[in-house]
């Protein structure tokens, strides 16, 4: 008795798919073998059910209930299929599942049954024709024995099977692999040394370091093997510790061997081991692999640990090293990062690192490359045209840059760069290009070509992904002039499947409507003639025993048309069904023009939130019943339904006629978001193609943004000269409507939108076969058949067909990164990763090796390099540069020095001054700076005008023509007095010399001798050649700190100056950063139950990061356009973070990618000119007039007495520079400790020291404490090495070119050092310049240190102000309920802190730097005063009878939004109750209670209703 299948595979779990597919089957037995290990399970089905899901079945039954046991199942399957199958049917739905199942019964006799042409001679008799072979002479009997038994036995259909013979054809690959022979035997010969005799001639293996991946390349995991089997000699592995210790380590020679390979150690030969196989302490082992990361890390007593990881590409293990400091250099100069070496030593876990690693390292030996490359070798070169790097978010993996380099090395032609909606990655890989090319027309010349010719040049074409929506259909189609009162029919079919080309119409359903009215019906099946599949049948209920009596379309078609008349067809998604109508017209020879209506264009258009817009989602939300969803007649009069009602809502619109519609539902920015996307590719031909894809790209994120960047078919024909349109991968329009089987007018129309059209690897998409939504692919046979279709309408359209990689990521074992990204991001198929790699020329001709070899290489190499070809070389930046224009800058610039100067200096100027003056003035002009010069004045006198003061950054404080225009306060002459009422001026006297290199503001006061009046102090002695160069032609860079309060105010005024649209925020690209990385990969192995050590976790990280995640905004970088320039020339725009609510629009590149073309303004926001605004505020005193040389003021760096307090009071800190900008880190107190400063000049210094990388720590803190030097001769600054070196005695402009590879960290030349050392220079001084890595401008410092220093005056002088101040802008943890209860509260939290100091999270660690404020606060003797609800502010400390009133932010748990509402609602009068005081300020239940418990609520009632009591 046959039971369901689920009822006797209950617990059997599978897949959508498959779960759907075996509830069809019925068993019919169970039997198993004696032993039973072999189980055999017949099932019985009216559907038929491919071998190959039968196989998946078998398999799962296995795992599943059988776990432990080693069993085989075996299914038998049967059918009892309707009287609609024949021979024909059951080959159209089941051939390739008779294929798979030769294919995995006997190969030759699969290859002779798909070469072979299968002709129908009736419903009972087949003819097969094969090559007139031998071998198949001899299997064809075999072969038609195997057919009869399926299609008869196992069907059920009466078969009759003729079989007739062709001639065979012969393949042919003869001239490629002739070409490719003959190639690498010349390779081989010019690689052969003769000289040394045969037995000493080698051919050495061009090899690579291979990209990293969890598992290595099959070359690399083979190599591994090989190694293993080899090198077997004495393997002694041993348990336990090695008899070896660090102490004798580390005393011994580094090296015990004649060995020239031995790097360290003894020599060995054991057996290797694999890095993946070393899961515990297991002693003694060898390994080899290559060097991923090397660390020296200094302990006690003139040693060093040497820790390096090492991977063999099956895993990676960290490696340690005792070395004394005497011997490293001999170890270190091959043990490097990249190096290959072996290696002998004991597995142990490490107490350091809490992992497994490898200590008493016996030996260490150098080792060659083991891994291999793969190449590309044929003759004839492809190219590819689709291809995704780390710009495509989150999706490619691998650098345009190595992509490049890979193209170019492989010796194609060309590579194309298609980023998903992007073109973020055409910098990266237009930089690679020029170097390239730099070497080559380098090559070029030097082989006597005067003019090389970069057009015949490897190229980079550079192109797009784009995300295409079709916006041209419309809601009417055909004659759009009737009324909407006219006769419609609306109507709905059922189908066999979605295509009208290979499915059929099974059911139709209509309902006529008349002025609004429903006047009538049409109902009736339709025969089609064939099996209706299980899946159709379970979702219309519709089976073939429903449909076996009924008329076929021939008789039903005819007569619905004739129902219809000439009424306006209605439908909901009305292409589909129309699609059907028509082909079954086209057909029937039926010759009729259809005007049709599509009820979804309406929703999209009159319902625009609805996130659906389904049929039944329409109905719902009109209130319309659909019982029997997916029956044409009830699905037809629920559309009608609808549509009546939609004709009210239309002419509400102003629509009367069906034009009106198309014109209210023509695609607004709303529509086109909401529309379905397709892949397109999109490539730029020439430099008008590049500025229209930019066109595109910036529309598609400014206007079309949703989810993905969408560009409309409308703008693509707008922009489309210079482009070339390739129809993409499976995710395109024509791939997509081959699954669905449009109709040959609907692919007609798209092949002709495309210029090329594109196939791909049937592993890029194999992950379709598994796919629920796709049935019409069971197998890979069908993945080639729609390829084959592809290069038929090729043919058939005049259209080149190319064959493309669709690659994201370079080599097959990269696939890790890309895996470890998408698990990363939810996706549940990440484990299955198509085989997105770059391929050889070789490997692509194998792959398409089915279209026959002519027509492969025509797809692979002809079509691809034709493409290549018709793409110019260019810049996918502009290489011009593009200042603003401001009428007379030059003239306005320079009357506002001499004014300036003038005014303070008097007629006629010093030389020095005028000289100065004039120097840098004819640099700015003469190289058209003059207009970033007169923006910055522009700016910054603006900000002054609105109270407001402007720091500068970076080096602008160089220029004396920046001081004289106002940008900057940073005086650069040498340090000077000069009188302001009778301009008399020193620069010269011995005196003032004194303090060369130093700051005018450490020069004693003095009495002008000329009128008696006090002399002004300035100057600070910066040269102007590290801001503009010593040509004067360096790009300038002007950075201004703006308070963080005006910084929008500021932005808005560029616009001003400009005019609205010529300027644009700097975009950023933010990208997965390490840690983010390390979180991914370690979350990913995790979730598998893998261990992975962290240096192997490490390896991996390296492949993730880099990888684009999301854009955002500069925080101050606005980019000027000129007048007149289109931006999209430069670069795409778009909206930061693609955030559609904002107004902010950024450059598409990161600012860096085309600041050598377009204006950057530096307008940062910063806290210290806001604290001083509020200082000014508070105390009335101008911060301008606060002179630099107090003595109180400097003394807070050096000691407390200034504050009235000691160190003990305060935690211990020495001195009073707590809170003060850039001098109140722990790190810069212990730099005022050590370098004890006496001057502004030395808090400069210090300043530059605490801002640089290995600038003071090992550097030039060693030597302060040697004595080598002091904070005034130390190198602290970028400029103290120019003015050095120059002084010393070496060559300017040497000088300049030293200080500039310094400051970036590229340390010295041979050759500088040798010019420096001539001139006297001290080792010590050279020793320092190479250990930088980053230095900072003087100007920046002294700009920073002057803002400080103000600040600091306050502090000393206006301290309850300088702590409203500081708590309202700088603090940034403050907590009222554990800093504003008292003295004794407030310590005792300190010390609860320091206990716990290794475990605070990051706020406590912000709360304890704000209370040590507080601290120092309460030390001074001052205190808070509580809250008072209707009179403190929101954010800002306010001082109150000589105490401070904290904000109400302050209060833990409100936020800025809730404290503003807390002071509107206090402007009401008073609260009644606490109740009250929730409802209007809308805080909630918990903050009020918190509130309420610090007494902040006096004694407000719970709520406002009266009690008794209370009158009690």
């Amino acid at each position: 008795m046959s039971k369901p299948f689920f009822s006797v595979f209950a617990t059997l779990s599978l897949n959508k798919n498959l779960h759907t597919a075996m509830e069809q089957m019925t068993v019919e037995r169970v039997s198993a073998t004696k032993s039973g290990n072999y189980l055999r399970i017949y099932l019985r089905s009216e559907h038929l059910i491919p071998k190959e899901k039968l196989a998946v079945v078998e398999e799962e039954i296995a795992k599943q209930l059988f776990p432990r046991k080693e069993i085989t199942i075996k299914i038998y399957d049967s059918y009892e299929l309707s009287k609609q199958y024949n021979l024909k049917n059951l080959f159209d739905e089941y051939y390739e599942s008779i294929l798979w199942e030769f294919k995995n019964y006997n190969h030759i006799h699969h290859l002779l049954l798909k070469k072979a042409e299968i002709e129908f001679l009736s419903d009972t008799k087949m003819k097969l024709t094969v090559e007139d072979t031998e071998l198949n002479k001899g299997v064809v009997t075999e072969v038609v024995r195997i057919l009869d038994k399926i299609i008869h036995d196992r069907c059920g259909l009466p078969v009759e099977i003729e079989v007739g013979y062709k001639e065979a054809k012969e393949s042919r690959y003869a001239k490629e692999s002739q070409i490719k022979v003959e190639k690498q035997v010349n390779e081989i010969l010019s690689r052969i040394d003769f000289s040394k005799g045969d037995e000493e001639a080698s051919v050495p293996q061009e090899t690579k370091a291979p990209s990293l991946g969890s598992q290595g390349t099959p070359a690399e995991k083979t190599a591994v093997d090989k190694a293993s089997a080899s090198d077997k000699t004495d393997n002694k592995q041993v348990s336990g510790k090695s008899s070896d210790n660090k102490q004798s380590e580390y005393r011994r020679a580094p090296k015990k061997s004649d060995n020239p390979d031995v790097i360290y150690g003894k020599d060995f030969e054991d057996e290797l081991i694999k890095m993946e196989e070393i899961d515990g302490e297991i002693g003694q082992v060898c390994i080899r692999g290559k060097i991923t990361r090397l660390e020296l890390r200094p302990i006690r007593g003139e040693r060093t640990i040497i820790s390096f990881d090492i991977t063999d590409f099956t895993d990676t293990i960290t490696a340690k090293l005792f070395m004394r400091d005497d011997q490293l250099s001999e170890v270190t100069e091959y043990l490097k990062e990249k190096a290959f070496i072996k290696l002998k030593g004991v597995v142990a876990m490490d107490t350091y690192d809490h992992d497994l690693c490898i200590s008493s390292i016996i030996g260490i030996k150098k080792c060659a490359d083991f891994t291999v490359a793969r190449m590309d070798n044929s003759a004839y070169k492809r190219v590819e045209l689709h291809c995704h790097t780390k710009m495509s978010d989150m999706d490619g993996v691998s650098e345009a840059k190595d992509i490049v380099k890979r193209a170019y090395k492989w010796g194609h032609p060309a590579i194309a760069i298609t980023d998903h909606g992007v073109s973020q990655a055409f910098p990266d890989a237009n930089h690679v290009w020029e170097d390239l090319w730099r070497d080559e027309a380098k090559k070029r010349k030097e082989n006597g070509d005067e003019n090389p010719d970069k057009q015949d040049f490897f190229k980079v074409i550079y192109g797009c992904e784009i995300y295409l929506v079709d916006d041209t259909n419309e809601i009417a189609t055909g004659d759009v002039s009737k009324s909407l009162q006219e006769e419609y029919v609306v109507f709905d079919i059922e189908t066999t499947g979605f295509s009208p080309v290979k499915n059929r119409i099974i059911e139709i359903g209509a309902v006529k409507v008349s002025q609004g009215e429903i006047v009538d019906k049409f109902s009736t099946f339709v025969n089609p003639e064939t099996p209706i599949p299980f899946e159709i049948e379970k979702l219309t209920g519709i089976h073939d025993d429903m449909v076996m009596d009924s008329p076929t379309i021939e008789t039903v078609l005819p007569e619905f048309l004739a129902f219809c008349g000439d009424a306006v067809l209605v439908a909901h998604n009305a292409n589909f069904d129309m699609s059907f109508i028509k082909e079954n017209a086209r057909r029937l020879d039926i010759p009729k023009e259809f005007t049709y209506v599509d009820t979804v264009g309406i929703a999209r258009m009159l319902l625009p939130n609805q996130a659906k817009h389904t049929l039944d989602a329409v109905a719902k939300t009109l209130g319309i019943s659909l019982e029997n969803h997916h029956r044409a007649v009830d699905d037809a009069g629920a559309t009608a339904e609808i549509f009546v009602k939609f004709i009210p809502m239309l002419e509400k619109e102003g629509a009367t006629t069906l034009k009106d519609v198309n014109r209210l539902g023509a695609a607004s920015v709303e529509s086109v978001r909401r529309l379905p996307s397709y892949h397109c590719i999109v490539l730029a031909k020439n430099n008008v193609g590049r500025v229209n894809l930019y066109r595109l790209i910036s529309e598609s994120h400014i206007n079309y943004f949703q989810r993905r960047p969408k560009v409309p078919k409308t703008l693509l024909h707008k922009y489309r000269e210079g482009l070339i349109i390739g129809s993409a991968c499976e995710a395109g329009e024509l791939y997509r409507a081959l699954l669905e089987g449009k109709s040959d007018t609907e692919i007609a129309r798209l092949v002709n939108f495309y210029d090329y059209l594109e196939i791909q690897p049937v592993g890029n998409n194999r992950f379709m076969i598994a796919s629920d939504k796709l049935p019409q692919i069971e197998s890979e046979e069908d993945i080639k058949n729609i390829n084959r279709e592809i290069v038929r309408l090729g043919e058939q359209f005049k259209k080149p067909v190319v064959a493309t990689c669709d690659v994201h990521f370079l080599d097959p074992e990269d696939e890790i990164y890309r895996r470890i990204i998408m698990a990363g991001k939810g996706f549940e198929d990440a484990d299955d990763q198509a085989p997105l790699y770059l391929r050889t020329t070789e490997e692509m001709l194998e792959e398409f090796a089915y279209l026959g070899s002519d027509k492969a290489y025509e797809v692979v190499i002809t079509n691809t390099n034709m493409i290549a070809d018709m793409v110019d070389v260019m810049s996918p930046v502009r290489p011009d540069k593009c200042p603003p224009v401001i009428p007379d800058s030059d003239k306005t610039l320079t009357d506002i020095c001499y004014n300036k100067a003038h005014e303070m200096y008097g007629k006629p100027l010093p030389d020095i001054v005028k000289n100065r003056l004039d120097k840098e003035l004819n640099s700015i002009i003469t190289n058209g700076f003059a207009v970033m010069y007169i923006i910055a004045q522009k700016l910054v006198w603006k900000s002054v005008e609105d109270g407001y003061l402007v720091g500068s950054r970076g080096s602008v404080g160089s220029s004396f023509v920046a001081t004289m225009s106002g940008i900057t306060e940073v005086n650069p002459l040498s340090p000077h007095y000069y009188c302001t009422n009778c301009y008399y001026n020193d620069f010269t006297s011995d005196e003032v010399r004194a303090y060369a290199g130093r700051a005018g503001c450490d020069m004693p006061n003095k009495i002008c001798p000329n009128c008696g009046k006090p002399l002004k102090k300035d100057g600070f002695d910066i040269p102007f050649e590290t801001f503009l160069g010593f040509k004067g032609d360096k790009e300038p860079d002007i950075d201004l700190n703006f308070s963080g309060e005006y910084q929008s105010k500021a932005h808005k005024y560029t616009e001003v100056i400009f005019g609205a649209g010529q300027t644009y925020r700097a975009g950023t690209i933010g990208t997965l950063a390490d840690k983010t990385a390390f979180g991914y990969v370690k979350n990913y192995y995790e979730e598998r139950g893998k261990h992975k050590r962290t240096c192997e976790i490490n390896r991996i990280v390296l492949g993730c990061t880099g990888i684009r995640r999301s854009t955002g905004q500069h925080p101050g970088g606005i980019v000027v356009l000129p007048v007149g320039e289109d931006i999209n020339s430069f670069t795409p725009v778009q909206h930061p973070a693609n955030d559609m609510t904002t107004d902010t629009i950024t450059t598409h590149y990161d600012y860096h990618s085309i600041d050598h073309n377009l204006l950057k303004l530096d307008i940062l926001g910063h806290d210290d000119p806001t604290m001083i605004r509020m200082l000014q505020d508070l105390t009335g005193i101008d911060p301008t007039t606060i002179e630099l040389d107090d003595p109180q003021v400097m003394s807070l760096f050096q000691n407390t007495s200034a504050l009235g307090i000691t160190p003990e009071q305060i935690g211990g800190c020495p001195v009073g520079s707590l809170g003060i900008p850039e001098f109140g880190t722990e790190f810069v107190i212990q730099m005022l400790v050590d370098t004890k400063p006496s001057t502004f000049s030395d808090l400069v210094r210090i300043s530059g020291l605490s801002h640089g990388t290995d600038v003071w720590l090992g550097n030039a803190q060693t030597l302060i404490a040697e004595g080598n030097a002091t904070i005034a001769t130390a190198i602290c600054t970028r400029d103290d090495i120019m003015t050095y070196l120059i002084n010393m005695g070496v060559e300017s402009s040497l000088s300049f070119t030293i200080m500039e590879s310094v400051r970036k960290g590229k340390g010295l030349k041979p050759e500088w050092e040798e010019a420096m050392k001539a001139q006297n220079v001290p080792d010590w001084y050279i020793w320092s310049c190479k250990k930088i890595k980053y230095m900072f401008p003087k100007a920046h410092a002294a700009a920073y240190v002057m803002m400080a220093w103000r600040i600091a005056y306050c502090k000393v002088n206006y301290p309850l102000a300088y702590y409203a101040a500081f708590f309202s802008i700088r603090a940034s943890a403050f907590s009222y309920a554990i800093m504003c209860r008292g003295q004794n509260h407030l310590e005792n939290v300190i010390e609860d802190y320091k206990k716990r100091a290794d475990s605070l999270s990051k706020k406590e660690q912000d709360t304890m730097k704000d209370m040590r404020i507080v601290q120092e606060m309460y030390a001074r003797g001052f205190e808070f005063t509580p809250i008072d609800i209707f009179t403190a502010q929101s954010r800002l400390f306010q001082i109150v009878d000589g105490k401070l009133m904290p904000s109400l932010s302050s209060i833990d748990g409100l936020g800025e939004k809730a404290a503003d509402a807390i002071v509107e609602a206090a402007k009401d009068g008073p609260f009644l109750s606490k109740d009250d005081f929730r409802m209007r300020t809308k805080v909630s239940k918990t903050v009020v209670d918190l509130m309420d418990e610090l007494g902040l609520l006096g004694d407000l009632p719970e709520s406002n209703q009266i009690s008794l009591f209370d009158f009690v």
